[in-house]
């Protein structure tokens, strides 16, 4: 019974733990508004050497330097979107953590549907050229053979 309390309170502290960032103290603006802001625009931009973390999640330099960044960029008077285009610009879409719907990114927003429509296919041909195989007629000299197994013709 104590085992099972202390699981259920060890996932419920998982569970209600925030997001671990990487940001350092001497990063952070003493703004709080300004640093709120540069926040939310950490959590937009990917960080180029992790590739799955944003840059306020990552302990990568480059994620470090990118965050230098974004804070002198919203220190200097621009916005959010001004701060992300001019990210953007310099490292393109691929620093994007949701990056737009344009031609060249179709394929990476259609892909997942793509490969589980493919995969759906190939599933169906292959269960069905199985059950082909299976359901296939018997020849006259397997028919004869099986009715000589069962009996049929004979009486008893």
């Amino acid at each position: 019974m104590i085992r099972a309390l202390l699981a259920a309170l060890a996932l419920y502290l998982l569970t209600i733990a925030g997001p671990a960032y990487a940001v350092r103290p001497d990063e952070m603006l003493p703004d709080r508004a300004l640093e709120t802001r540069a926040r939310e625009v950490g959590q937009e931009l990917r960080c180029l050497v992790c590739r799955n973390q944003s840059i306020d999640d990552s302990d990568a330099d480059l994620a470090h330097d990118l965050r230098v960044l974004v804070r002198r960029r919203i220190t200097a008077g621009d916005s959010n979107d001004q701060v992300i285009a001019y990210v953007r610009s310099r490292y393109g879409d691929f620093v994007l953590l949701r990056p737009p719907f344009e031609i060249t990114t179709a394929l990476l927003w259609g892909g997942p549907a793509l490969i589980l429509l493919l995969g759906g296919i190939a599933l169906a041909r292959f269960y069905r050229r199985r059950e082909e195989a299976l359901i296939a007629p018997l020849s006259p000299e397997e028919h004869r053979r099986l009715s000589a197994v069962l009996g049929e013709g004979t009486e008893p």
